[in-house]
């Protein structure tokens, strides 16, 4: 919300800013993702929102955010937009194109895939600072003791194969990534159901240049 003491006479209140001066993450020249909220524009009120760029293939890693609802319009190219309903445990896969959107509830599981070169996805949040929790951080900070335990995982295992995720992935794959150059594409558009199972917060720290 907007601060109630806001002064709209000040000359530090801000109606205008642009969005391509603040960078929240860059993959390279080709996938980036540029954040708006109220540090960057006193008054906004209950709204905020990430301007993403990606190319082909290239996938919004799994994530919830727990303080807010998105939208996801597409501005141009095509993706997917994958959200696990927590109701019906049903992995959905929604494939939008320019002038469609697909809505996120607040707090569910979702991820997207570019399948064509130049998307461009506006992403919409109820909330001043959209908060996130990421999956490349769940896999990193929980303890690979509580994993091998929880879910009877041979620990040394569960460590080497998480080996290479990096927190804060953002957007992967990572440019250096070998293993995927020769397997085709492969995005699964029928919604299935799946076995039921069910840190480091992106926004509020990120971005602040």
């Amino acid at each position: 919300m907007v601060p109630t003491n806001l002064d709209y006479t000040s000359p530090s209140t801000q109606f205008t800013f642009d969005v391509n001066k603040s960078t929240l993450f860059q993959k390279d020249n080709k996938n980036f993702i540029n954040v708006l909220g109220i540090k960057q524009l006193n008054t906004l009120d209950n709204v905020s929102l990430l301007d993403i760029f990606l190319s082909a293939n290239n996938v919004i890693e799994p994530h919830y955010h727990q303080n807010a609802a998105e939208l996801v319009y597409c501005i141009s190219g095509e993706a997917i937009v994958s959200i696990l309903n927590p109701f019906t445990k049903q992995l959905l896969h929604y494939n939008i194109t320019p002038g469609q959107v697909a809505n996120v509830p607040q707090g569910w599981w979702h991820y997207e895939v570019a399948t064509t070169d130049n998307t461009h996805l506006l992403a919409i949040f109820n909330a001043p600072t959209p908060e996130v929790i990421l999956g490349s951080d769940l896999l990193k900070l929980t303890p690979a003791n509580i994993m091998s335990q929880t879910y009877c995982i041979d620990e040394n295992q569960w460590k080497q194969a998480i080996a290479p995720v990096q927190p804060a992935t953002f957007i992967g794959p990572p440019s250096d990534c070998n293993y995927l150059t020769d397997q085709p594409p492969h995005h699964n558009r029928k919604s299935h159901y799946i076995p039921y199972s069910q840190l480091y917060a992106f926004y509020p720290y990120y971005w602040q240049h």
